[in-house]
């Protein structure tokens, strides 16, 4: 029997649930770290150091709404799946044997006697329209997810952060998800770094309890390790957003002249966040983006005519 190593990434899924718990936990001693112990006792301070204490909590708590509400949707979300038995259309049958397109198998349940069974299946498997795996037929831009044991529409990656795929249907909470994160640990960092300063300065002098201190020193640590790391990500997703590709899709980008579906910023930003304005910044498609715009279901997308494979 052969065996399958990609099997084990299932196994992820378990850290996945690990790591949720992880990202509560660090949400929790921020919100302690940031406003109970430093900024919410200075709002009685009166003058400048209440404005500015009353706006950093503020600012901190719209952040934070927008972060969980991001990360939930991204969760909860299903990224994207291929119907059952779903097939491309074509007029060409299998017995052309001229394309490797999935459309070329629309005849597979009964398959003609000019081409054996194990022949169909190495045509299929080598296809790009069709997963071995799933037995079913695959849409532009879907992939096979190995921990998932299925295919996702426009699959971008598995991500253990939020135990889901990231694909057509959730890329977009993903996103705002990772800026949010990004805006939020930055805050706490700058918000914390006087009192993180003041602990090295006084260490003799501490008006501060141990567990005080160890808290501020851990959350500074953590969000400045995570906004550093996550801005790499910013960046890095807003190369891949401004030219319509997916992480899984870079190679294959990078063998062609012309991305097929690069249609241009703007366009590439409206297939992924809407064309909506008002809903840019929010987990939310309006009817209309969803009507007009099918990329978002993730099963047709526009492509370059000038475009060479």
């Amino acid at each position: 029997m052969d065996l399958n190593p990609f099997r084990l990434c299932s196994g992820l899924k378990v850290i996945g649930y690990f790591m949720i718990l992880i990202v509560l936990a660090i949400v929790v001693l921020s919100y302690y770290a940031v406003v109970v112990l430093i900024w919410a006792p200075r709002l009685l301070d009166g003058g400048f150091t209440s404005f500015l204490s009353f706006t950093i909590i503020i600012i901190f708590h719209i952040l934070l709404v927008l972060l969980m509400w991001s990360y939930i949707k991204v969760v909860i979300q299903d990224p994207g799946s291929v119907p059952e038995n779903w097939k491309l259309v074509s007029e060409q049958n299998i017995e052309e044997g001229n394309s490797v397109a999935l459309s070329d198998y629309a005849s597979i349940e009964n398959p003609t006697p000019t081409l054996s069974t194990e022949q169909i299946e190495r045509r299929q498997s080598q296809s790009r329209g069709y997963c071995s795996k799933c037995q079913n037929g695959k849409p532009p831009r879907c992939h096979h997810c190995s921990v998932c044991q299925r295919c996702v529409l426009k699959m971008d990656h598995h991500c253990i952060w939020v135990v889901n795929c990231v694909g057509a249907r959730n890329y977009k909470f993903f996103l705002l998800f990772v800026v949010y994160t990004f805006l939020t640990t930055m805050l706490d960092t700058l918000v914390l770094l006087p009192s993180f300063i003041k602990f090295f300065r006084q260490t003799k002098n501490q008006s501060l309890s141990p567990g005080t201190i160890a808290v501020i020193f851990l959350v500074f640590v953590l969000n400045l390790a995570f906004s550093l790391s996550l801005l790499c990500f910013v960046i890095m997703h807003a190369s891949l957003l401004s030219s319509n590709t997916t992480s899984v899709e870079v190679y294959e980008k990078k063998k062609s002249t012309q991305w097929k579906y690069d249609m241009g910023c703007r366009r590439n930003f409206e297939q992924v966040f809407g064309a909506n304005k008002a809903l840019w910044f929010f987990p939310l498609f309006s009817k209309k983006d969803m009507e007009n715009i099918p990329a978002l279901h993730g099963m047709e997308f526009p492509t370059r005519s000038d475009a060479v494979e």
